[in-house]
């Protein structure tokens, strides 16, 4: 069964109609984000099937799918539960009935905290990170028996192990923080989080794994610090798409927070693996747009321009429907361009190709919805329900 109607769909979309019709999907009205079923669906069991040989948990990041519904089907497959990266994300969520959620960023504005506080009353299993003394300590306040905290607000404490965009530097100062946090009668000590963001897109495979290895060995310093001090970490959470078969290596992590996984795109798809260029993961997500003019010779110009994927890639690589050798450029906000390598074998305006999404979690910021597609059928319209919840 849908999860909308055509009808419920109507507003997110002008394909809604088209639900449940036969060849609709090269039928769409473009650009439209569309989601391979199949490919999906593989992707989501290859990951669940190596976290279970790996033995750790998979706590997959919503920060690139933004679904509600996408969240479901990860939790029913296995993962341990799903990583947001912002305060209104988590309350989406929760609206939409996934009760384990961790926000990987840490929530330092006051009003924001009182949001926290709200939230954590209603979903059964919220962490939030901090990686500071004074956010921890306006937490303890919020949370404590005497503000009207109902229930202890589950921590975990970031390390910084080499991205440097959020987190404390293992050592002394990070272990004051975790034994202020286990102290602190509202809140309850998790564990750690470290994520090497930097590591992701090292494309030769030996290297990313020396040096991601070496970060994840920083984490297990910082866990053994902890343990001689007889804390311990229920949760050691970090990793991603770019480190997963190789961080599962440490003996560290009790869970594995990949997203893109799902997905694939065009930055992904450039790293190496373990046994060569190949990826274990398909490209399940494209961009589907439309040839809209094609009066200069060698050249057409498509629906899908600046306004329809992120632009911080300067490729664009096409999935299909083009012939060999085209080139995609950005012809403006609203359109894309083709450059053919045979001026004489071009496309014809009305003809569909698909994109790869250059960087897929925001890419999918910019649009409202998932066409799924099974076998040239639209069979689903999904909601990018975190669309804009930044804040």
């Amino acid at each position: 069964m849908s999860v909308l109607t055509a009808k419920a769909a109507s507003h997110l979309t002008p394909n809604a109609h088209m639900l449940g019709q036969q060849g609709a999907a090269r039928a769409l009205n473009t650009p439209a984000l569309v989601l391979d079923l199949d490919a999906f669906e593989r992707n989501l069991t290859r990951m669940m099937d190596h976290c279970r040989s790996a033995g750790i948990g998979l706590r997959a990041h919503a920060k690139t799918h933004k679904s509600v519904e996408i969240a479901r089907r990860q939790i029913e497959a296995g993962a341990v539960g799903i990583c947001v990266a912002k305060l209104g994300e988590a309350e989406v969520m929760g609206q939409g009935g996934i009760q384990s959620v961790l926000i990987t960023s840490p929530v330092v504005k006051e009003d924001g905290i009182r949001r926290l506080m709200i939230l954590n009353d209603t979903i059964n299993d919220l962490m939030v990170t901090v990686d500071n003394m004074a956010n921890a300590q306006a937490l303890a306040r919020a949370s404590s028996p005497d503000a009207g905290g109902r229930r202890p607000l589950k921590v975990i404490v970031d390390l910084d192990i080499g991205l440097h965009r959020t987190g404390i530097a293992p050592g002394e100062g990070a272990a004051e923080l975790v034994e202020f946090v286990a102290a602190s009668p509202g809140l309850k000590f998790m564990g750690l989080q470290a994520y090497a963001g930097h590591l992701m897109h090292v494309e030769n495979y030996e290297e990313r794994r020396e040096k991601s290895l070496a970060a994840m060995k920083m984490l297990g310093d910082m866990r053994d610090m902890l343990r001689d001090r007889s804390i311990s970490c229920e949760v050691l959470t970090g990793g991603g798409t770019g480190t997963w078969d190789i961080d599962p290596e440490a003996g560290v992590l009790t869970d594995l927070q990949a997203g893109s996984y799902l997905f694939m795109d065009t930055e992904y798809n450039a790293v190496a693996q373990k046994d060569g260029p190949k990826q274990v993961f398909e490209i399940s997500l494209t961009i589907q747009t439309t040839v809209v003019s094609a009066n200069t010779p060698g050249i057409a110009t498509t629906d899908a321009g600046i306004k329809s994927m992120a632009t911080d890639q300067k490729a664009f690589a096409i999935a299909s429907g083009a012939p060999d050798g085209t080139a995609y450029f950005l012809f403006g906000d609203e359109q894309g361009g083709l450059a053919f390598a045979d001026a004489d074998n071009g496309l014809a305006p009305g003809s569909v190709l698909h994109l790869e999404t250059p960087h897929c979690d925001p890419t999918v910021n910019l649009y409202d919805c998932y066409h799924v597609i099974k076998d040239g059928t639209l069979v689903d319209i999904w909601p990018v329900d975190t669309r804009g919840r930044s804040a």
